[in-house]
């Protein structure tokens, strides 16, 4: 078992390890066999969060959301280890249950409780910002759910500072539930939206920070160094943004650094952001064992000042 400390999530008395377990690839590009062996050795290594979302992964022909949610909770019900992991799941973005209203969120809870064989969520996240619904009542809903015990903390997804603020305020005043914690695109590549307007706001109200795309769709594991790498990859459309003089540049000093720690660039970029001081834990996500134990390495590193540096200064 790895040796870290676990952090606190926003006010809400939840406490997580520094990684989070992205669920996207359950019963995607991972069947339940090898779901539940990732799982496992997640778990055994003392890591205890998993994020998912009723939309994953409906993109994938013929699938059409829920799969990852019935994947962790065949785990589960196998494995009894409810007490021992935090859930997260989101609601908002699966087609049949889209937006944001009381309604939707009320039925999409019951939907996903249901699948995952269990009584509540840890967190529950806003998938997106429904601007067509009030938040008052969107906040209302989860405030519902937080009292009838089928959720413990909310969240926030894809929301901007300005949105986010408005709805801690609106928390505030009317003695609603509030977000306890937000889910920012946020690594070494995408880092300007979230350093200059949600770290700030996070810093501020003491929320909790997990990010997605930690590895920028694997574009920071190193493994693709020109678009010809990407042919036929599940994730190429998502990568092949990347590959300009920018990223071109961080690709260089990740390649570096890692070279010079004797480390993978998965481990550095990783590294990287758990010594960001905002951020609670990044969301990391894994199809075998090898890349899983090479991702959970990453909260053993520790990155020198100079180099932490060097990284900085080549992602500017």
């Amino acid at each position: 078992m790895m040796k870290f400390e676990k952090r606190p999530v926003g006010r809400s008395g939840l406490e997580i390890a520094p990684l989070v377990f992205g669920g996207n690839v359950f019963g995607w590009t991972a069947d339940d066999q090898n779901s539940f062996k990732l799982l496992d050795r997640f778990v055994e290594q003392g890591f205890n969060t998993i994020d998912t979302a009723d939309v994953y992964s409906a993109w994938a022909p013929g699938l059409e959301g829920g799969e990852s949610e019935a994947v962790i909770g065949r785990w589960l019900k196998q494995r009894g280890r409810r007490d021992d992991v935090v859930l997260m799941s989101k609601v908002g973005m699966l087609e049949r249950r889209k937006g944001l209203s009381a309604a939707n969120i009320e039925a999409a809870i019951d939907d996903t409780l249901s699948r995952m064989g269990t009584d509540y969520l840890d967190v529950y996240f806003a998938h997106i910002d429904d601007q067509e619904v009030p938040l008052e009542e969107t906040l209302a809903a989860f405030d519902r759910l937080i009292q009838a015990g089928k959720v413990r903390a909310i969240g926030a997804s894809n929301y901007s500072a300005e949105r986010l603020a408005q709805a801690l305020a609106i928390s505030q005043e009317q003695g609603l539930a509030r977000y306890e914690l937000m889910q920012p695109l946020y690594n070494l590549y995408d880092r300007a939206d979230f350093e200059s307007t949600q770290a700030p706001l996070a810093k501020e109200h003491e929320l909790g920070v997990v990010s997605y795309f930690s590895l920028a769709s694997g574009f920071l594991t190193g493994k693709y160094r020109q678009l010809s790498d990407l042919e036929g990859k599940s994730r190429g459309d998502f990568v092949k943004g990347y590959f300009n003089e920018r990223g071109l540049r961080v690709l260089d000093a990740l390649m570096s650094v890692a070279e010079e720690l004797s480390a993978k660039p998965a481990q550095v970029a990783l590294a990287w952001l758990l010594h960001q001081p905002q951020l609670t834990a990044p969301i990391v996500s894994a199809t075998s064992l090898a890349q899983l134990d090479e991702i959970l390495g990453s909260v053993e590193l520790t990155l020198p000042q100079e180099l932490l540096t060097k990284l900085d200064t080549a992602s500017r």
